[in-house]
């Protein structure tokens, strides 16, 4: 096996015991990157505390950098790595701490002083390690058609006591034409209720009490459509026919003994 190959295995995540101990290390390294965005971006911190913040953000794009470059210089097809999401998302997570470089003058960094915060892209990295991502990303799949006629409910529930409120209510009361009153129809079914708009009728205190009814009465069916989802997503596995070992449902490798999976 070539050294590229090798590479390939445990960079692009399959779950090999150096893969995981990869990706721990890079979790551990974005978790402190993100971290050092948020402290930086209080005053007191960022004023006494500048040069610091500079030194770590170079170290960490320094890290990111080689991982991105390493990334393309692994993969079978770079150019389909680099247009992809997560290539974008490297790329992105990155760019501005180099364009803060080669960009001089003070009037120059304040115009770019916004794409800084393009560097918490970092923290989406994050998902590309979580074991479980993967599980999610079935269960919403899975329960997209099911979660997708519940939406078009709610939405023909929402236009309908929208627009029976901007009857009953009318101008007067706030309700100035029908989108304002779905607006009003969304946040009570949700049970947000902001209160910038709110019914003064006896009616439309009734129909406000429905609604929110409704609200408290559907509100917990996407959350079980999906948990059924999830479990069983959780319940397929793919065990070793060396060491018996359950692993999950994307691995190409044994997590415990590193051998090639077959197919299930």
């Amino acid at each position: 096996m070539t050294l590229k190959r090798k590479l390939y295995i445990v960079v692009f995540g399959t779950n090999t015991k150096l893969g995981k101990r990869f990706d721990v290390v890079l979790l551990y390294l974005i978790l402190t990157s993100v971290l050092a965005i948020i402290l930086e971006s209080i005053p007191d911190l960022s004023k006494h505390y500048s040069v610091v913040f500079l030194y770590i953000e170079l170290f960490f794009t320094a890290i990111f950098s080689i991982e991105y470059i390493l990334r393309i210089w692994i993969s079978p097809k770079p150019l389909k790595y680099i247009f992809s999401f997560w290539g974008v998302v490297d790329f992105i997570s990155i760019l501005p701490s180099y364009l803060m470089l080669l960009i001089p003058g003070i009037h120059f960094l304040a115009a770019i002083r916004s794409l800084r915060l393009l560097r918490i892209f970092r923290i989406i990295k994050l998902v590309r390690f979580l074991t479980e991502a993967n599980s999610l990303k079935k269960a919403l799949v899975s329960s997209f058609y099911k979660i997708s006629t519940f939406l078009f409910s709610i939405l023909a529930i929402v236009v309908i006591m929208g627009t029976i409120m901007y009857v009953v209510e009318g101008s007067e009361n706030g309700f100035t034409s029908i989108p304002q009153s779905i607006y009003w129809a969304i946040i009570t079914i949700t049970t947000v209720g902001y209160g910038d708009i709110v019914p003064h009728t006896i009616i439309g205190k009734f129909i406000s009490s429905i609604v929110m009814l409704i609200g408290y009465a559907i509100i917990a069916v996407p959350t079980g459509i999906f948990t059924v989802e999830i479990a069983k997503a959780g319940t397929e596995r793919k065990k070793c026919e060396i060491c018996k070992y359950d692993n999950e449902t994307n691995a190409t490798y044994c997590s415990n003994c590193s051998k090639l999976l077959a197919d299930v």
